[in-house]
């Protein structure tokens, strides 16, 4: 998928929205798929995002997480948080399924289908650029900054 067109979505969005990626065309664009909301490392996650979030946007750069938590969970989990990006959902999986994020895990021993923690950096003309899959949070928001302020 690497140097081709991302994969097209349009989901429910927190603000009372629907963002598509056609509607970002010309903005960097960073798409985190996360398991679930108020989770700790899903929280983590966010926070990183979050408090990273001025210098994206001073790259031009819009940060989006998206899990298959409905938008109310959203709302609820961005607000608590204070993220200044905005959560998509994705409860039927299309985002999920076209840039392929679900997988097999294992959770207390049982197999459990669910996202698997994923980034995707997409360039202005809604090219991928970069894909980080099994994402460990510790540092994952400031690898994601740094690999966009590379020349």
């Amino acid at each position: 998928m690497i140097g081709q067109s991302a994969p097209a979505f349009s989901l429910p969005a927190t603000g009372n929205q629907t963002i598509s990626l056609a509607g970002l065309a010309g903005r960097i664009v960073v798409l985190y798929f996360y398991p679930k909301d108020n989770t700790p490392g899903c929280t983590k996650e966010g926070e990183q995002f979050r408090d990273l979030h001025e210098q994206f946007a001073a790259r031009d750069c819009v940060v989006l997480g998206i899990s298959r938590d409905s938008v109310r969970t959203h709302e609820n989990f961005k607000t608590k948080m204070g993220f200044p990006f905005e959560l998509l959902s994705d409860p039927d999986e299309a985002a999920c399924q076209a840039y392929g994020v679900m997988k097999m895990k294992n959770m207390y021993g049982k197999q459990v289908r669910g996202i698997e923690r994923s980034t995707f950096l997409i360039d202005k003309q809604g090219i991928l650029r970069h894909e980080w899959r099994g994402v460990k949070v510790p540092g994952h928001a400031q690898e994601v900054l740094d690999t966009i302020s590379r020349p």
